[in-house]
């Protein structure tokens, strides 16, 4: 609370200070903000990323290879930090890589997988399988999006549900998008779960309505 009259006073200029502040790496709050600004992410989702450095390199290297941030940062917060949790890993030491993770939301992004599949590749990357193109190729996860292969399914269901059809025909409008729960359940147990489920709704709603 005094002087020590044994030691000369420390004066550090301001050159000094502003060249030690240019070799500090960038702190939390500054990464932050740069995550909502460059990534668009929303303050909640900037504040988990950017917290640790190493989560914060994981996410930025995932990101820039998949190309899709948003979905990048949905996986890092939800599965990944989930099982990291479960098993009390650290994302330093995750099993699933940043290009890996990157891989399989490509994937997703592209339609290959859907986002059941990707669940699946998840886990096989996790355990040590190989990338999501060698798990998809080996287990025979690639989704279905060729429209004309998706329109046999659709047909083949509605051929075989004349009740359920006439049901749809014949009830309120309001309650015909419930009644589409019955067909896509029939068309993706058909395709074995690989229909892309967003095609098989757009034809099914077309070819029912096609018969009001």
């Amino acid at each position: 609370y005094f002087p020590c009259p044994d030691l000369l006073p420390v004066v550090l200029d301001d050159d000094y200070i502003e060249s030690i502040r240019q070799t500090l790496p960038e702190l939390p709050d500054a990464r932050h903000d740069r995550f909502m600004k460059q990534y668009g992410l929303s303050s909640y989702d900037a504040n988990i990323l950017s917290g640790d450095a190493n989560m914060a390199q994981y996410f930025e290297t995932a990101a820039k290879v998949s190309g899709d941030t948003k979905l990048t940062a949905n996986w890092i917060i939800g599965e990944l930090s989930a099982r990291l949790n479960a098993e009390d890993q650290s994302i330093k030491h995750s099993p699933v890589s940043a290009e890996q993770l990157a891989g399989m939301i490509a994937r997703l992004v592209d339609g290959t997988i859907s986002s059941k599949m990707a669940k699946q590749v998840f886990e096989g990357m996790w355990n040590g399988k190989g990338d999501a193109d060698s798990i998809i190729e080996a287990q025979g996860l690639k989704q279905v999006s060729d429209s004309g292969a998706i329109e046999v399914l659709v047909d083949e269901v509605i051929a075989n549900s004349d009740k359920q059809v006439d049901n749809y025909r014949y009830a309120d409008e309001s309650k015909r998008p419930k009644m589409l729960g019955y067909f896509v359940g029939q068309i993706m147990k058909a395709s074995k779960g690989q229909a892309n489920p967003q095609q098989v709704n757009e034809i099914l709603l077309k070819k029912l309505n096609e018969l009001l």
